[in-house]
């Protein structure tokens, strides 16, 4: 399986100018996937939105399935690092949280085409599709046991609560960052947050 967006094929780039040449396949191949799907995109709209040969392709990727779980793991480690760098500025788990979803909904809404890719990839590869949110759970439930320890949030299974609340941000996400933007994302992640802290008991 890929392992970025910058090493998604064994078949590396010798040169700068190779280098420049695989990014161009890479963001024309995510405009192309988002917009179109996997089935209805051919290696040929993807050389021509990129505007390079069409044999070129295949000097950077073996196929249409290698360039597509490129993408997909790229939008993991994007997400992943775009939120991490943000979320620190939370001052304790509960107000993370809060954060976290509006970020990713602002992350959703600056990359629609990778969002979809990802959503599309749970039955083009599903494979991958399992590895991108099953990775994400895993530093989820790492806070989520660190925030116990130091008393900002209850005991609980850390496993249950980081799928739950994972799920909660994707779905926020498709409804709110691709169907919808009419609403604040700070808007939507202060109602969603506090429904996190208070529950819906009355």
């Amino acid at each position: 399986m890929s392992t970025s967006i910058e090493t998604a094929s064994a078949k590396g780039p010798k040169t700068a100018r190779g280098e420049r040449t695989r990014r161009k396949l890479l963001e024309a191949a995510e405009r192309e996937f988002g917009a179109n799907g996997f089935h209805a995109t051919s290696i040929g709209e993807i050389t021509r939105r990129a505007k390079v040969a069409l044999g070129t392709f295949y000097v950077y990727f073996d196929s249409k399935d290698e360039i597509f779980r490129g993408l997909v793991d790229h939008m993991g480690r994007t997400t992943r690092s775009w939120l991490a760098e943000r979320i620190g500025t939370a001052t304790n788990r509960l107000e993370a949280e809060r954060l976290g979803i509006e970020l990713y909904i602002d992350f959703v809404r600056a990359h629609r085409d990778l969002y979809r890719i990802v959503m599309e990839s749970q039955f083009v590869a599903p494979d991958a599709y399992r590895a991108y949110y099953e990775t994400f759970v895993e530093g989820y439930r790492r806070n989520l046991d660190d925030a116990v320890k130091r008393g900002e949030i209850s005991a609980g299974d850390a496993d249950i609560r980081a799928w739950a609340l994972m799920g909660m941000n994707t779905y926020l996400g498709l409804k709110y960052g691709i169907w919808d933007e009419s609403r604040s994302s700070r808007e939507i992640a202060n109602e969603a947050a506090a429904m996190i802290v208070e529950g819906l008991r009355p």
